[in-house]
This record gives C-alpha cells, sequence and structure tokens, in this order.
C-alpha cells in the first residue's frame, strides 16, 4: 500500500499563513463600521443616533490641563453638558481635573487606557487596556462609566468582546468636526459638523490635542459658540449621551 504523501514545507508554510489571514479577517472585520454610511443603515445606535430633538456633544483625548478647563468654562457658560471620552493614562496624570469634569455634571467615558488602534492589537490586550481605563476612570468618576469609544474609531472583535464583558455600550459618532488639523478653524470645525448633522446626531471633538496637531483644539473651543447658533436655530437640545436615547435596531 503507498504511503500517502506529507504536505510539502511550501504547502504548509502556505496553509499557516492562510489561518493568520483568516484570523485578522475575523478580527477586522467590525472595522468596516467606520464606514458612516453603512453602520447609519445597519447600527444606528453605534452611529449615534438618538432623539430626533437631541444632539449628543462629546469629546474625545482629555482630560488635558492645557486645554480642557477652557472647554469646561465655555460650556458652563452655555449650560450644557457633555459626554468626555478620556484616557486612561491622561486621568491618571490629571485626576483632580477629571474628578472636575465629573462634578460639573458631565459624563466620563472610556476611550482606551492609551490611544492605539485595536486593527493591530490582540483581543487580549484590547481587553486589558480597556478594562484598566474603565477601572481608572470609574475610581474618578464615583460611578462605573457606561460607555467606549475605540481610538480613532476603529472596532476589531477583540473590543466588542471586551466592552460586552466589562459593560460598556460601544458609540462612534454621526458627526465630526476634524478638529485635530493644524489648519482646522473654529468656523470650519462648525461647517464640518453641520455638514453632517441630522436629527439625533452624536457629534465628535476633541478637549485635547494629546494625539493631534498641537493647538488645534482651539479651533474646537471656538466652534462651540458657532455650534451652538447652528443647534439653536434647528431646534435641538444639547446634552450628554445619557440623555440621548440611542436607538437599537
Amino acid at each position: 500500500m503507498a504511503r500517502l504523501a506529507r504536505p510539502s514545507g511550501r504547502r504548509a508554510t502556505l496553509g499557516g499563513l492562510a489561518l493568520v489571514a483568516g484570523a485578522f479577517v475575523a478580527h477586522a472585520a467590525p472595522a468596516t463600521s467606520s464606514i458612516a454610511a453603512l453602520r447609519r443603515r445597519l447600527t444606528p445606535g453605534l452611529h449615534g443616533l438618538g432623539h430626533r430633538d437631541h444632539v449628543a456633544l462629546t469629546f474625545d483625548d482629555g482630560p488635558d490641563p492645557a486645554s480642557t478647563p477652557a472647554f469646561l468654562e465655555m460650556l458652563d457658560q452655555m449650560g450644557w453638558r457633555a459626554t468626555f471620552f478620556a484616557l486612561g493614562g491622561m486621568v491618571r496624570r490629571s485626576p483632580g481635573l477629571a474628578a472636575e469634569v465629573a462634578a460639573a455634571g458631565h459624563e466620563l467615558a472610556v476611550h482606551g487606557d492609551v490611544h492605539r488602534s485595536e486593527l493591530w492589537r490582540t483581543p487580549w490586550a484590547v481587553r486589558d487596556d480597556m478594562a484598566r481605563a474603565r477601572d481608572t476612570v470609574g475610581d474618578v468618576a464615583g460611578a462605573e462609566p457606561a460607555w467606549f469609544r475605540p481610538p480613532y474609531g476603529v472596532l476589531c472583535s477583540g473590543g466588542i468582546a471586551a466592552s460586552r464583558a466589562l459593560g460598556l455600550r460601544t458609540v462612534l459618532w454621526t458627526t465630526w468636526g476634524r478638529d485635530w488639523r493644524a489648519a482646522a478653524t473654529p468656523e470650519s470645525v462648525a461647517a464640518e459638523v453641520e455638514g453632517g448633522l441630522e436629527p439625533g446626531s452624536t457629534v465628535l471633538l476633541h478637549d485635547s490635542d494629546c494625539t493631534s496637531d498641537p493647538g488645534s483644539w482651539r479651533s474646537a473651543l471656538g466652534a462651540l459658540p458657532l455650534l451652538a447658533e447652528r443647534f439653536g436655530a434647528a431646534g435641538y437640545k444639547v446634552g450628554p449621551l445619557a440623555e440621548h436615547g440611542l436607538l437599537d435596531r
């Protein structure tokens, strides 16, 4: 009886590469949620769509002593409350400032411990990062955070599994100001937000430039009064995600 031929080394290598490629595709597949038009239709809650007369105002990347206090002052003057997606590492550097955000009536949410894309991290590294950030934010806020937004808005299989296990709901955004760019101005930020605005939108801005061009936060800050005019003209109320009534499907 003839012996079965053993796979050649090349075939074994190709098979191994195919398994690795398949695993990566499965890991990365949820990243298609970064396509706004796709997630709007399939996952309106992830897209940030809520009550049609409400706008959820959110900020990423803080708290930052160089910029967050200016946002808190402006929001207080405007009578607005917002959701701040904080980085765990930034909270540990400025725990008093993070506590001040919560004390002012704003929501503290989780943006990860470090600002690193899930796409190039293992599922267990994503979970460890998210758990550390959740615990750090919760300790400062005095309550378990409810929301999670992945860095760069890139959501992978590990992030989905970890957020569910840790009791966090993932929310991306409906419209953003592209306020991280050196070329951004208050007028350009307001125009970008307005260009994607619809009833029930979640708006993304940044209260820190720790991952953006230096000084770019000033454009987001300067855009707030301009956005107040636009939101008021459209009859929108402004508040945190807790009051937004995110849609499910």
